[in-house]
């Protein structure tokens, strides 16, 4: 299972996922810990199994184990954060706002890699949920750790195409039974 088998799925109507996918993972400038726990963490935020089980190899031979386990736990606490922050941003109720979330989140502050590798990964998330406020307050985070913004567009680049072969290849296999 790897990232050419992955590719291999994609039905020919969708050709520019396949070139996308090629073009994102294999060709990318980002460091391979930065890519592959974003591979990871949003195969992951994609919940599509077919997705994941073909690229999961990969990025686990690819990532070491703290880093293998960071891009997990920040798909994870990021689930768990767009839908809350989310919520709170579209409730017409501003008030909200001021309550204390007390959600525990204690791997953002400690998450056993570099920071901005788990930031980059909760960026990438978020962006595969749509949480507004999370993309806002995580890119702010990476601007400010000096990640320019093409190296930040390719986060949800990634996001994008992952997402976006997880549509495609889920509704191949529902579509086959």
């Amino acid at each position: 299972m790897s990232l050419d088998s992955l590719k291999a799925r994609i039905p020919d109507y969708a050709k520019d996922l396949k070139l996308n996918l090629g073009s994102v993972i294999g060709n990318s400038d980002l460091p391979a810990q930065q890519l592959w726990g974003t591979v990871l963490s949003t195969a992951i935020a994609s919940r599509s199994p077919i997705v994941l089980r073909e690229l999961e190899p990969e990025a686990k031979a690819n990532l070491s184990p703290e880093a293998y386990q960071a891009a997990k736990a920040a798909a994870a606490v990021m689930a768990m954060n767009n839908v809350f922050y989310r919520t709170r941003h579209l409730l017409s109720d501003h008030e909200y706002g001021s309550l204390r979330a007390g959600l525990r989140m204690n791997v953002i502050g400690n998450p056993g890699v570099d920071k901005v590798d788990f930031e980059y990964w909760s960026f990438a998330v978020s962006a595969i949920n749509g949480c507004g406020m999370c993309l806002d307050s995580h890119e702010q985070v990476l601007r400010k750790a000096g990640l320019e913004r093409d190296v930040i567009q390719e986060a949800f680049k990634i996001a994008a195409v992952i997402q976006a072969v997880a549509a495609t290849l889920d509704a191949e296999a529902a579509l086959a039974e």
